[in-house]
């Protein structure tokens, strides 16, 4: 891989899709080759299980939405990610690994370790080599939310785990998270973001 791929994550309402169009503003401004995508979906297959998985009246068992999950996941990474990342451009993805762990792991009760073999499994072992955590209290996050899907529509205490099960996350990996505090203004979490992936980028050389 010769490309830099860069995940965000969050709880509802965080802001990802603001501060992705932010840096994908900027960093083109800059000459660089970028592609923004998201999960689930980013390609035919993986958007057809998106609209199943998350339709607000979808009776989909804790295993099923899982696998489906996953299922999207192998999709896009072959398809889409992997293709990018070896054009050499600045992959910024919309929800990863990271958001199955936090909520099929952490807030459904899955085994961690298991999710994260199954994650590894999916992906061919592709890991972000930055992943930005937009981190507010769940209260703000849902109260931003207009028209809400099935996870979105989920109860608070879900939500507040799926948080802390964010920043668990964060604590164990440190030299791939960095946790953004959301509730700030637009600009002064972009200005944070362009920090982080800024050395993300000296780094990749």
């Amino acid at each position: 891989m010769t490309g830099l791929f860069i995940t965000f994550e969050g709880i509802e309402g965080a802001g990802k899709t603001t501060q992705i169009r932010l840096l994908q503003d900027h960093l083109l401004s800059q000459g660089k080759r970028v592609f923004t995508t998201r999960e689930p979906g980013g390609d035919p297959v993986a958007e057809a299980l998106r609209a199943v998985v998350l339709a607000a009246d979808a009776p989909v068992t804790p295993t099923a939405e899982l696998l489906v999950f996953l299922a999207a996941r192998a999709q896009h990474a072959e398809r889409v990610l992997r293709p990018r990342l070896q054009a050499e451009a600045i992959v910024l993805c919309d929800r990863y690994i990271d958001s199955t762990v936090a909520y099929q792991g952490y807030a459904r009760g899955h085994d961690l370790a298991w999710v994260r073999r199954l994650n590894d499994f999916a992906t061919g072992s592709l890991t972000p080599a930055l992943t930005i955590l937009l981190d507010l209290p769940v209260e703000c996050g849902l109260s931003r939310q207009s028209d809400r899907n099935r996870m979105e529509a989920e109860s608070r205490d879900f939500h507040h785990r799926v948080r802390m099960g964010y920043l668990s996350e964060a604590r164990l990996f440190p030299e791939r998270f960095r946790v953004v505090d959301a509730a700030r203004s637009v600009e002064a979490i972009h200005a944070d973001i362009l920090k982080a992936v800024q050395e993300a980028i000296r780094s990749a050389g």
